[in-house]
């Protein structure tokens, strides 16, 4: 048996139950992944509460989309991956003992990498790998992230400055001293924002990430990048759509994950774990994403 969180119902982080589950089989192209962290995503909270007209529950649901862990069974046809592997990766139903994965939607976990980190690299990594690609984001370029402080945020700023990108972060301020560590030059969001990225981006800013999904965030990014093309939102059914900002989200791929593990191997990208829940406190964990003041990842663990 395993333990895998559900919910019967779209409502508040108390509709999360821990339940007894049959531990599953891989099939033809599978490997199982006993889990060990799993990363909780602002998407996953949405998704709970019924927020996303895109994404719709098929009652009973699972969450979380990443997690690492080792592999413990090997199903037919699976080249490179075998029992003892220590892996990390995007999954469906990553709230959990056990979950089947895909070899090309995981990576082999860095020996010395926490837990807890690689529980919380993969989802949040290659949405920052992807939306930079589309953003078009390199050398010599200027980059507005906004909510650069939280999970995909403070990702896409240590990709951006990985490709020789400099990089300008919103963030409360008890966020700017973790920005500036990543390698931001941090502002403060609310009245005056545009200015306050003028003053310290006198050159301008090329291309825009919102993060934050409000309605300062999506106006401040189209005044001071003027191109629409290079102002992109991850955030679903939010003003920055209404306002004709494209949003985009990232379907995992080896190329993705193996440039996030060579960055952390080289020592260019940490993952900035704020706190961790065990796997039967979902419902905590999601109270903490829900409060907005997380600055890195929320991670659940299974031991």
């Amino acid at each position: 048996m395993s333990r895998a969180v559900v919910f019967w119902e779209y409502g508040d982080p108390d509709v999360l139950r821990v339940v007894d589950v049959e531990s599953p089989t891989p099939g033809p192209g599978e490997v199982r992944v006993r889990v060990r962290a799993a990363g909780v995503q602002p998407f996953d909270t949405n998704f709970r509460a019924g927020r996303l007209d895109w994404a719709r529950a098929r009652f009973p649901q699972r969450l979380g989309t990443e997690v690492a862990g080792v592999v413990d069974a090997v199903g037919p046809d699976v080249a490179g991956l075998a029992v003892g592997d220590e892996v990390l990766g995007a999954v469906s139903g990553g709230y959990a003992d056990h979950v089947l994965a895909r070899p090309d939607h995981l990576a082999r976990k860095p020996a010395d990498m926490p837990w807890a980190e690689a529980g919380g690299l993969a989802a949040s990594g290659r949405t920052a790998v992807y939306v930079l690609r589309q953003l078009d984001v390199g050398a010599g370029d200027t980059l507005l992230v906004h909510a650069a402080a939280g999970g995909v945020g403070s990702m896409a700023v240590q990709v951006a400055r990985a490709r020789g990108a400099a990089v300008i972060g919103t963030a409360s301020p008890r966020n700017h001293d973790h920005l500036t560590s990543l390698g931001a030059t941090p502002v403060a969001y609310g009245d005056g924002l545009v200015e306050r990225v003028r003053a310290v981006a006198p050159a301008g800013v090329d291309a825009a990430l919102d993060a934050a999904g409000t309605e300062e965030a999506a106006r401040a990014s189209l005044e001071l990048v003027g191109d629409q093309q290079r102002v992109v939102t991850i955030v679903g059914d939010s003003p920055a759509e209404r306002l004709g900002i494209r949003m985009v989200s990232a379907q995992p791929t080896e190329e993705m994950l193996a440039e996030l593990v060579d960055l952390y191997e080289t020592g260019r990208l940490r993952v900035s774990v704020y706190r961790t829940f065990p796997l039967d406190r979902a419902a905590d964990a999601h109270r903490e994403v829900e409060a907005r003041h997380v600055r890195g990842k929320v991670v659940l663990l299974t031991d």
